[in-house]
């Protein structure tokens, strides 16, 4: 069965987000944001360039300090963190397994991670010398040998071709029931955003709507920052049900929000 189908949220969230705002240089960042996630939920954050995607990301990682509101986790809770850009020196002489080995974990889950990612035959290449696709299996596998509780995806996906892509999304796709984690990624990929994702934030320095992927691109707010004609992918007569989720079917279509610097 789909992982992707009718889920039953836990009551409580992993981390809450209670009217936060961030406002730097006399320039509001976020604007009385609030979200959460919860156990096991695959959570996609869209938004146009400078809408605070990052930042949002960064405040739930105790990275970025809000000027106001609060954050709402247990101490206990454990990120990774997989980021836009990872660029080492070249003057560190840092090998894939080297990288790999700064995280601790059974012999056996490290060599099924190291398997499911793709990236076997990288361990002894330094990590500057990588591709930027191959660099990316490499952070994935590596916040993977965390074992969190959350995993954040910065547009995890750059520098892949299509086929590897979307090895790499279905890959994805399994990790809550896989790994236990709820996962949350911004991407520009509307079909994943419409396949892939249990639940979508729209954000524009506030919350502009949160939902359903079909509802979503109903909101006007959406409309209004993509455009009526910049909607998900949708092919209904492929998708069996269940509820408020349906299971994703296979396309080659792969329609792009292109990325750009974000805030």
């Amino acid at each position: 069965m789909s992982a992707l189908r009718q889920q039953t949220l836990s009551p409580a969230p992993l981390i809450r987000l209670e009217q936060i705002q961030v406002r730097i240089d006399e320039r509001d960042i976020l604007k009385q944001v609030d979200f959460s996630l919860h156990e096991k939920e695959i959570v996609t954050l869209i938004g146009p360039n400078g809408a605070g995607k990052s930042t949002l990301i960064k405040v739930m990682l105790g990275i970025v300090k809000p000027t106001a509101g609060k954050v709402l986790a247990d101490k206990k809770l454990k990120f990774s963190y997989v980021p836009q850009k990872f660029n080492p020196s070249h003057s560190l002489p840092l090998r894939v397994k080297d990288l790999l080995a700064l995280e601790k974990c059974s012999s056996t889950l490290k060599a099924e991670i190291i398997r499911d990612t793709g990236i076997a035959k990288l361990e002894n290449s330094k990590v500057q010398q990588l591709s930027g696709g191959e660099r990316q299996r490499v952070l994935l596998a590596r916040a993977l040998l965390r074992q969190p509780d959350v995993l954040v995806l910065d547009e995890p996906m750059q520098g892949l071709d299509i086929q590897s892509e979307a090895e790499l999304y279905d890959y994805v796709r399994s990790l809550p029931e896989k790994y236990g984690c709820a996962v949350l990624m911004v991407s520009h990929d509307l079909q994943w955003v419409m396949q892939g994702t249990h639940r979508v934030v729209c954000l524009n320095k506030h919350i502009c709507c949160s939902g359903l992927p079909e509802s979503v691109q109903q909101h006007p707010e959406y409309q209004a920052i993509f455009g009526t004609n910049r909607v998900f992918y949708q092919h209904h007569h492929d998708h069996c049900a269940h509820g408020d989720h349906a299971e994703p079917c296979q396309h080659d279509s792969r329609p792009h929000i292109h990325p750009e610097p974000e805030v």
